[in-house]
């Protein structure tokens, strides 16, 4: 299966120097359009559903969203799509052998007999994500648009800390809030010592990951560094929370790609993920 767009041309008269990114998951949608030549974000939205969907039905509001922007009348000389869940494993390069996908999520992750997997390597740090995409989704951007490239959200995630938030000298929790998901990364420096995923339905849910993975890491809550980000505000009960066990936590503010100029408050509200694929 491809998955490297490929280029059939080289007439710059042929393109148009537009990048769809869009963002999947069984809890909702997003997609942003960006000008690669003023680098600037020209269009963007996102919707959350009330409740967990399937595949089919997501694939469904899919379609919605891209009639509302008129997105399959137009055309993009790059198309990323980014599949967010929990259906992941991470294996270090040394031991990771193509042909064993099932072998590395089969002990911690639910796969059923009709998924297929899939893999990314997260570059300059000899780590490969495997996971398991949403293959009706990609079925339908390939119809509209042909050939593209996929990803799962935790590689964009650990690409992005890892290669920009090398600054700290010692370890900082950062702690990525969507609806219904968290995403824990631990960085020593430019080492990571942890990524994970967990489902949560309250803020109790939400203290008790992380504080597990405190726990598990032998950190201190204390002494810690956390930081979120994300769909996350100081007056969120989440925040609270987490402010009650935690001393060192902030609301953490990534540095956007520097190519992407981020000015309008629409742009500024993109996922983290999704403005790092452009």
């Amino acid at each position: 299966m491809t998955k490297k767009k490929k280029i059939n041309s080289f007439n710059i008269a042929d393109k148009n120097f537009k990048k769809l990114s869009i963002q999947v998951s069984l809890n909702g949608l997003s997609f942003c359009v960006a000008d690669t030549v003023s680098h600037k974000v020209l269009m963007s939205d996102s919707v959350e559903f009330l409740e967990e969907k399937n595949p089919i039905a997501v694939k469904d509001e899919l379609e919605n969203l891209f009639q509302n922007h008129e997105l399959t009348n137009l055309q993009f000389d790059e198309v990323v799509v980014v599949h967010r869940n929990i259906l992941f494993g991470l294996v270090p390069k040394s031991l990771f052998n193509s042909n064993n996908l099932l072998e590395y999520l089969k002990f911690n992750t639910k796969v059923l007999p009709t998924d297929v997997l899939a893999f990314d390597e997260v570059e300059n740090h000899e780590l490969v994500n495997v996971y398991v995409p949403y293959m009706n989704i990609n079925n339908y951007i390939y119809e509209l648009f042909g050939e593209f490239t996929y990803m799962h959200n935790g590689t964009v995630l650990l690409q992005s800390l890892l290669n920009n938030e090398n600054h700290h000298q010692e370890i900082v929790c950062y702690v990525h809030v969507n609806k219904n998901q968290l995403d824990i990364t631990v960085l020593n420096q430019r080492k990571l010592m942890l990524y994970n995923s967990f489902i949560y339905a309250t803020k109790e849910d939400f203290i008790y990951y992380l504080l597990f993975v405190l726990e598990q890491l032998d950190l201190d809550p204390k002494t810690t560094i956390v930081k979120l980000f994300g769909a996350i505000e100081e007056d969120d009960t989440i925040f609270q929370i987490c402010y009650s066990y935690i001393k060192h936590i902030s609301i953490f503010a990534p540095s956007s790609p520097q190519l992407i100029k981020l000015g309008e408050p629409a742009s500024n509200s993109i996922d983290f993920t999704l403005i790092n694929t452009l």
